[in-house]
């Protein structure tokens, strides 16, 4: 098993799965009204979200109570999924099926689309690797995957800051410029894409020859 892709997928999906019951807890609030489209806002009269435009998420339910208690549901699916299944044949469809249906139930724009994306990631749990071995002379797949605890480091910090900085900004300081969201989203695609292709070095290695590195960079 590749066990970098798989901390990868199951960090980063309860991530995007915690952020999806934060949608729905937003919708649940708002009460058994219907939406007035299919684009809603979570937190529409929240002054804590203001800085997110009242954190968006879509719709096909005609029930804000209802798309929420979904929204809560089958993050929590994807939570579970994540952190304890994800490894499993098939764990990546699943997990891209799960965030699917959030993304039409209210779990948020980002954290479903991530969650699609994580999904992919994770369907190479057991692959391989042929081509990075292929394409990528082991020094190259080394330092790779000697940058893999740095950059997942960062990315588990830049996640959080990219769901909660903008808000809590926003909440302490006011209305706020559109360039620092740029900075945290920016900083956290890019070491969301760095995890990605180091974890994939890292599992590329095979176990003796990451532990010879880790025995001789120690």
């Amino acid at each position: 098993m590749n066990s970098a892709t798989r901390a990868f997928a199951s960090t980063f999906g309860a991530i995007m799965a915690l952020a999806g019951i934060e949608h729905g807890i937003g919708e649940v609030l708002q009460g058994s009204v219907a939406p007035s489209g299919v684009m809603i806002q979570s937190w529409p009269d929240s002054a804590f979200f203001r800085n997110v435009a009242g954190e968006p998420a879509l719709t096909v339910i005609p029930n804000l109570l209802v798309t929420g208690i979904l929204a809560i549901l089958l993050s929590l699916a994807l939570l579970v999924w994540a952190t304890l299944f994800v490894q499993r044949k098939h764990g990546g469809l699943v997990m891209i099926l799960i965030a699917l249906a959030m993304l039409l139930a209210g779990g948020g724009i980002f954290p479903p689309i991530l969650a699609i994306l994580i999904g992919l990631v994770s369907s190479k749990i057991h692959a391989p690797l042929t081509g990075w071995r292929t394409h990528l002379s082991p020094g190259a797949r080394r330092f790779l995957a000697g940058l893999w605890p740095w950059s997942f480091a960062a990315c588990l910090i830049a996640w959080p800051l990219m769901f909660a900085g903008p808000a809590l900004l926003g909440y302490y300081f006011g209305e706020i410029s559109a360039g620092p969201i740029w900075v945290l989203l920016i900083t956290a695609l890019s070491t969301l894409l760095t995890t990605i292709v180091t974890g994939f070095a890292r599992d590329a290695l095979g176990p003796q020859t990451l532990r010879s590195c880790l025995r001789s960079s120690g």
